[in-house]
């Protein structure tokens, strides 16, 4: 029985790690707090985790945590992809762009001239916030932290065995 109800215990961490995370993230837009979306996803798991054990370890006589953290991990690392899939996706913004023209279409240069700037606009933005990049007249530069990421995130990938993604070529 302890280990159905642990196993509960799980499922009601997930459920609350579904509401808090959504609602941080609004809560951040309204009162632009300045953590970053995966900071706040990462403060839902560690808040409604810590919630979840602590009631098993109150609530349940022989509170199995294992058997509870499988069930938050499987679920919470699903929404984590989830939601990794479409935040900031430019083709994902070009797709809801597209569908929310008259006609459900657009020229492709339309697109390109348009939408496409205004996207990576906003991902420069991001770098320069983050102080990984920083304007230098009329281009941009790779500031000191920016170009330690960047080895370590081509690393990453090539741990991950991301190559080119049509997108970035890790070639060297």
């Amino acid at each position: 029985m302890s280990d159905t109800m642990s196993f509960a215990i799980g499922l009601f961490a997930v459920v609350v790690f579904a509401l808090l995370a959504p609602a941080l993230q609004l809560m951040a837009r309204a009162r632009a707090w300045p953590l970053g979306a995966v900071t706040l996803l990462a403060i839902a798991a560690v808040a409604s985790h810590g919630l979840g054990v602590t009631l098993g370890i109150f609530a349940v006589p022989q509170f199995q945590y294992w058997d509870a953290a499988s069930v938050f991990g499987f679920f919470v690392m699903a929404y984590v992809f989830a939601f990794g899939a479409v935040y900031k996706s430019v083709s994902l913004e070009i797709l809801l762009g597209l569908v929310d023209r008259p006609g459900r279409a657009a020229p492709l240069s339309e697109i390109v001239e348009k939408q496409v700037p205004d996207l990576f606009r906003g991902r420069i933005e991001n770098l320069v916030d983050g102080g990984l990049v920083e304007p230098d007249g009329p281009r941009f530069v790779a500031t000191p932290a920016g170009r330690n990421m960047a080895r370590h995130i081509g690393r990453l990938r090539r741990a991950f065995g991301i190559g080119d993604t049509s997108l970035y070529d890790f070639s060297d």
